[in-house]
């Protein structure tokens, strides 16, 4: 998306930012100190570049978007979870979440303004999808949530509303930037890139030479209970899946992490338990169980607590490494397949 022919300044590499400037007609080196402004200082103002030239600041301000974003709303849950409501330069809303730990700041953050793929548990997709967003406002989501916290942004996980492999391109290139050394320099085994089972985005992924950890729904053990819970097992069964998984493992020596959703005698029996432990204990993975987090739209409950440690002493029994993440966030609609995109009419300028 492009507002009034301009761009948004953080959706460019620096290459292309240094191309931009030569050819506006000043000094390549100008475009070092441009994305230190953008990086190290963070400004929000052209003003601010005070080491720039007043034309070059203008013709910048003429062409580029500075602020991506602004944030509206926080809640901030009991658990020290925040929920962050932004709106984005053509007045839609998206929500990002903060979710701090001892040792690490982690952002939640959001791809597209809803979602396609309508998994039954989630609320972001209950509206499909809007559209993209683009790299520059992922972003500003990344710097957003680096404000809010008042700290450096340790960890970035692709989670948040949407699908990234449905917006792969501008994704990828949010994920380079920030990568980049000159740039806002988080490691890339830092960004975590969750994906409910898009087939395609696992196979591009495998040749972009990124140690991005990678993190894929499964949430059943079977194509028949998948079917009913995630409509994206149609196009891409869980044979297609693993296998293209397995390949994903073996060519890149990287371990996927496996998401499961626990939903009470929906996908939490024994028999799916051993089902599960047939489909993943031939190769290095993780599971990371996760309790349902319930919403109106779903009638689904969570499963019980004594469930749960079951699944997991069963996994780690058969060898498989396996955790649970227990949802925080949820008295603020926070956690796991609670967010959602919300909309307004007037734009921002």
């Amino acid at each position: 998306m492009e507002t009034e022919n301009r761009q948004f300044m953080h959706g460019l590499f620096l290459h292309e930012l240094e191309a931009w400037i030569v050819h506006a007609g000043e000094k390549a080196f100008r475009a070092k100190q441009v994305w230190q402004w953008l990086y190290q200082h963070q400004v929000r103002d052209w003003e601010a570049m005070s080491n720039l030239p007043l034309a070059l600041r203008q013709r910048m301000e003429a062409s580029f978007i500075l602020r991506p974003l602004e944030k509206m709303e926080v809640q901030e849950s009991d658990t020290g979870t925040r929920k962050l409501l932004c709106r984005l330069v053509d007045g839609e809303l998206i929500e990002e979440v903060l979710i701090p730990a001892p040792d690490r700041r982690t952002v939640c953050v959001s791809s597209q303004v809803g979602c396609m793929f309508g998994c039954a548990f989630c609320a972001s997709g209950q509206l499909g999808v809007k559209r993209n967003l683009k790299a520059g406002e992922i972003v500003g989501e990344v710097l957003a949530a680096e404000r809010e916290y008042g700290d450096r942004i340790t960890n970035v996980v692709f989670m948040g509303i949407g699908e990234p492999f449905d917006n792969y391109d501008e994704v990828m290139r949010a994920v380079r930037i920030l990568n980049d050394p000159d740039g806002y320099c988080l490691g890339a085994r830092r960004i975590t890139i969750s994906t409910c089972g898009v087939v395609p985005g696992i196979q591009r992924l495998e040749n972009e030479g990124l140690q991005v950890e990678l993190s894929v729904s499964l949430h059943a053990p079977t194509n028949t209970i998948r079917d009913t819970l995630m409509p994206v097992n149609v196009s891409w069964s869980l044979d297609e899946l693993l296998a293209t998984c397995r390949r994903y493992t073996e060519r890149t020596k990287r371990i996927i992490t496996f998401e499961y959703t626990l939903i009470r005698d929906v996908n939490d029996t024994e028999q799916d338990c051993a089902d599960l432990v047939r489909l993943l204990s031939d190769f290095p993975c993780r599971v990371n169980l996760i309790p349902l987090s319930e919403i109106e739209e779903y009638e689904g409950r969570t499963s019980h607590r004594e469930t749960v440690e079951k699944f997991i002493r069963r996994l780690e029994k058969a060898g498989i490494n396996t955790t649970v993440r227990w949802s925080k966030g949820t008295d603020v609609n926070a956690a796991c397949g609670q967010l959602r995109s919300r909309s307004m009419g007037r734009s921002l300028r």
